[in-house]
């Protein structure tokens, strides 16, 4: 093993806290210039950033070249697996339901709900979309979403764009309510419930904005003028559940409760309620947003005439791997069950990175490797298609030869992936994510209001809300220390309390620009490739709801909105 010195990140190696952080954000930069000006394609896109990344690691921090290797091979590796395994599983149940002819039968079943496909699209996207991010997070509900809504006759990008706004509001809690666990005890707060329940009063907020710009991006004006009812009903319905639920001790499940209900309500207004213009809007939301990119494609097969009577059994069995995923993931968040998969992960000590610490001159996390073999949704969802397959009947040669075209399909998404997350343990390890989160933590009492900008930043290039809270709730807790109680509205530990939490949500909006996130969506519609044009229809929407979120968090500093702070 090559012997090396001690590394402590320095987030200010310029003496120039502007400087240094106009050095750490090259990566940023190069990513969103190559991947929307330029247009290159993903996995080119993401290695040249990550190259930057690199060179300004080694150049401007300092970071030893041997380690910058080593944490880069790591997080290469750790985009891998688990985070392509979960997107391949993902797709793989999808394409099993395909495959076996079942989804006509789901389409179908979704029609009997109604006609009307804006109406289909939050069930499906939002409320949908937010219960599977609640139980498997990582990217699977864009996935599968965007998969279905191409199959009930959506163009691919409109798809694309609707998942990736959806999964927006339930990211806070995705994953069992993972990123606000890690938020507080990063935070250093004895008790998860202050987080969460401003996490869900600040995306409950959120609920009565996002489904109206889901209905602007499915069908313009028209979209709101026809279907605002409904799109009431659903943002109402969730965020009042989100409102209540995140401030009890059920805060992990907030998600999946919120989706239930909005659901069930969804419905039983439908019974009382229905939209004009259906007919003339499926027209319009099969229609290319950018005939250049989707005009190959081949449109969506039409149902079948002759196709056998919807029936109840089929309507079961094409609910059938979704009830698997609802079923398995909740037995999964069982904590013994829980508790039982992550005994299960093998840490393996990693080479190179011995003497690698974090900016608190602690041993850094990534001198530890964890193989999640068990632990992550990606096994889950495997069961998941494989129990499908078999209630199916498709044979085991038939169901992993889906698995195997799913490989192949996916091999430039993995490679942007892998580069992705290795750029983002690259600009973590060597103090430039820091060094961006210092310079606009600088900005003293006005901080509140820049707050969610630093959990955007980290969950665009993590890919990750949880990965960006534990990178920057340290540092949201330390300025509301500073800044809280002498001379302020807010005592120390309301300020505290809002950096993190409104932190937390900023990362809620960078996830839908995230080049992970492009390279999941890109997939699952069928156009890999096509995230440039993603990420240009998308960052206005980001920014939009970024800059919501920053007023929103300045205003709870002051006694306009203090009162949302438990």
């Amino acid at each position: 093993m090559v012997p090396l010195e001690a590394f402590l990140p320095d987030t200010n190696p310029t003496g120039m806290g502007w400087l240094s952080a106009l050095l750490a954000a090259l990566p940023i930069v190069a990513m969103l210039v190559t991947l929307g000006a330029l247009r290159w394609k993903a996995h080119l896109a993401g290695a040249f950033s990550w190259v930057v990344a690199f060179v300004v690691a080694i150049a401007a921090f300092r970071m030893p070249a041997l380690m910058a290797v080593s944490t880069s091979v790591e997080g290469f590796l750790y985009g891998l697996f688990p985070i392509v395994w979960i997107l391949l599983t993902a797709i793989w149940m999808y394409d099993i339901t395909v495959v076996s002819g079942r989804f006509d039968d789901l389409k179908r079943t979704f029609f009997l709900l109604s006609d009307d496909p804006r109406v289909l699209a939050l069930l499906i996207a939002f409320c949908f979309g937010g219960l599977l991010e609640s139980l498997a997070g990582f990217g699977a509900p864009v996935a599968i979403t965007a998969a279905m809504l191409v199959a009930i006759g959506f163009s691919p990008l409109r798809s694309a764009m609707t998942a990736l706004l959806a999964n927006t509001v339930p990211v806070a809690f995705g994953a069992v309510g993972l990123p606000v666990i890690m938020a507080a005890k990063v935070g250093e707060f004895d008790n998860v419930l202050p987080i969460s329940t401003i996490s869900g009063r600040i995306t409950a907020i959120l609920c009565l904005v996002v489904p109206f710009l889901l209905l602007a991006v499915i069908d313009g004006k028209q979209g709101i003028k026809e279907v605002w009812p409904f799109g009431l009903v659903v943002a109402t319905s969730f965020g009042v559940t989100k409102w209540i639920v995140s401030s009890t001790p059920l805060y992990n499940l907030t998600e999946a409760v919120a989706a239930v209900v909005s659901v069930a309500v969804a419905i039983a207004f439908l019974r009382f309620w229905k939209p004009t213009g259906g007919a003339a809007a499926i027209d319009r939301v099969a229609r290319p947003i950018d005939p250049r990119i989707e005009s190959h494609l081949p449109a969506p097969a039409p149902t079948d005439p002759d196709a056998p009577a919807l029936t109840r059994n089929r309507i079961l069995m094409a609910l059938v791997p979704y009830a698997l995923v609802i079923v398995v993931f909740s037995i999964a968040a069982i904590p013994q069950v829980k508790a039982a998969l992550a005994g299960t992960d093998l840490k393996l000590h990693w080479p190179l990175l011995d003497e690698m610490l974090n900016t608190a001159g602690a041993p850094a996390a990534h001198q530890t490797y964890t193989f999640a073999w068990a632990s992550t949704p990606g096994i889950l969802l495997a069961l998941v298609a494989i129990l499908t397959g078999l209630i199916y009947r498709m044979g085991w040669k038939r169901i992993f030869k889906v698995l195997v075209d799913n490989m192949v399909k996916l091999r430039f998404t993995a490679l942007t992936i892998g580069s992705v997350v290795a750029l983002a343990y690259v600009m973590g390890d060597s103090g430039q994510t820091m060094a961006l989160g210092l310079f606009i933590a600088s900005s003293g009492a006005l901080y509140p209001f820049f707050a969610p900008v630093l959990g955007w930043i980290g969950t665009y290039v993590t890919g990750s809300d949880t990965s960006a809270n534990i990178l920057f709730s340290g540092l949201q807790s330390g300025v509301g220390h500073q800044i809280g109680g002498d001379g302020a509205h807010l005592d120390v530990l309301q300020m505290r309390t809002l950096l993190v939490g409104g932190g937390g949500i900023g990362g809620v909006v960078g996830k839908m620009i995230s080049p992970q996130s492009l390279s999941v969506a890109s997939t699952a519609i069928g156009l890999p490739g096509s995230e440039s044009a993603i990420l240009r229809r998308m960052i206005p929407w980001s920014l939009v709801l970024l800059v919501l979120l920053c007023l929103l968090s300045g205003l709870m500093s002051t006694p306009a909105l203090s009162w949302l702070i438990p």
